[in-house]
């Protein structure tokens, strides 16, 4: 007669095909396929990259390579047989490399203006708060105070010889040679708020080397780079940081600085030492003034080619909207570019 397994022997067999295949050590860090290395599965802009994946053609996907992540970067040809340069587009916070404002208009129209198009997207928007350490609930921490009152009440108060109480025992059994265990957890470290801002900066300024290093394999006569809402302040913040020899203009549309991330962007402009355009929206208070600020350090600055263009919102047209945007960049690029040549 056949005996039935023991229960645990059954869910030890039914466990069995979730034990890793490989032995530690198979696989090194050079080995991971690209896949892998990509942006964390659970962030935002990787689900949004995914969703242009599949619905975008084919031929208009890059995958770049930024440190030890790959991402999605978006690619359009000029319409014309010698192309006026590649402007590489960097969108703000939340936004995916074919937003709907600016970014995705600007990728599409500009080639029919002679200029390719580099559309990047970015990491998640960085949270700079610090973590806090976890605080257990009032009703847990009322019933552990009263626990450990009632245990202390019911222990015998004993004394050695010196007329002081004995060091409590370790959770280790005695004689059993197994070290002793601390009763209490340490607590996690909190996250530095000043090491995880950097850390975010490094992902960003690698993905835009990635896409500039993508551009200039296309030999192109000119490299822009155009950054929208806070995508202006990361674009600014490279010019500053990288110097890159190859790139003498910066456009800016809607620009804004990230939470919590220095210097301002009235600092960082006037101190590049390049042609840029600033486009902001006049009929918004808080754009304007901070258009304002910019402007007026331009001037202190005597910045030789800072050019402000203020344009008109239309909510109730969209579309309007961006043709807009996109006819003053185009005259802008027509009008202010500037060259290699120019010595400045």
């Amino acid at each position: 007669m056949l005996r039935p397994l023991p229960i645990a022997l059954c869910l030890s067999l039914s466990l069995l095909p979730l034990a890793p295949l490989y032995a530690a050590g198979d696989a090194t860090p050079e080995q991971v396929s690209a896949a892998e290395r990509r942006a964390p599965a659970n962030e935002r802009s990787q689900d949004a990259a995914d969703g242009l994946e599949r619905r975008l053609p084919s031929d208009a996907l890059q995958k770049l390579q930024a440190g030890r992540e790959t991402f999605l970067a978006l690619w359009e040809p000029a319409n014309v047989a010698r192309p006026a340069g590649v402007v590489i587009l960097i969108p703000g916070d939340g936004e995916s490399a074919d937003w709907p404002v600016a970014i995705g208009p600007l990728r599409r129209k500009l080639p029919d203006a002679g200029w390719q198009t580099l559309s990047l997207s970015l990491p998640d928007p960085q949270s700079t708060a610090p973590v806090p350490l976890p605080v257990a609930p009032a009703d847990k921490a009322s019933a552990d105070s009263d626990a450990s009152a009632t245990d202390s009440a019911s222990r015998p108060e004993v004394e050695g010889s010196t007329g002081a109480a004995p060091a409590p025992e370790s959770t280790a059994e005695a004689g059993s040679g197994e070290p002793a265990q601390s009763s209490t957890a340490a607590p996690p470290t909190p996250i530095d708020p000043i090491e995880q801002r950097k850390a975010h900066a490094e992902r960003v300024l690698a993905r835009i080397q990635a896409g500039v290093d993508l551009a200039l394999q296309h030999k192109p006569e000119q490299v822009i780079l155009l950054g929208h809402g806070t995508g202006a302040y990361w674009a600014a913040r490279y010019l500053g940081e990288r110097e890159p020899a190859e790139i003498h203009n910066l456009l800016v549309v809607d620009a804004q600085a990230p939470e919590d991330f220095r210097p301002a962007l009235e600092t960082m402009l006037p101190s590049l030492g390049l042609a840029i355009g600033d486009f902001y929206y006049r009929d918004d208070a808080v754009a304007s003034d901070a258009a304002r600020l910019r402007l007026q350090a331009g001037k202190r600055q005597q910045h030789p080619a800072y050019t402000q263009v203020g344009l008109t919102a239309v909510p109730a047209n969209p579309d309007a909207e961006q043709e807009q945007l996109y006819r003053r960049i185009r005259g802008w690029l027509t009008n202010h570019l500037q060259s290699r040549n120019d010595g400045s």
